[in-house]
């Protein structure tokens, strides 16, 4: 359910459905678990994917991953360093900052294809 709530927010990326979504939660764990997540919720086949997804989105999404916030164990680092205030400035705002990045790439992608 949440993961349909805050799809809409990633429509303008060219990846805004809930699979694609929930694979992103996932991602708070680590990195990694976003492929996991895709592979089940889409199936093992790299053509479920290819269906799924155009190249212009996957671009985007790959910048969105690459930049939004780190995995669980290191905002729990920077909440012990620096406070609870400071880990949340930090999750946002890498968030956004990894928004308008893939943003950006997907206008960059659409105008080169």
């Amino acid at each position: 359910m949440i993961a349909g709530v805050i799809a809409p927010v990633f429509k303008p990326l060219g990846f805004g459905t809930w699979q694609i979504s929930t694979a992103l939660i996932t991602g708070f764990m680590s990195k990694e678990s976003v492929i996991s997540t895709l592979s089940v919720l889409l199936g093992d086949g790299a053509a479920s994917l290819t269906t799924f997804i155009t190249p212009v989105a996957a671009v985007s999404m790959l910048a969105f991953i690459l930049l939004y916030t780190p995995c669980i164990a290191a905002i729990n680092s920077v909440r012990r360093e620096l406070g609870g205030k400071w880990a949340i400035f930090m999750v946002i705002g890498q968030c956004v900052i990894a928004w308008i990045v893939a943003y950006l790439v997907h206008l960059a992608a659409l105008m080169i294809m």
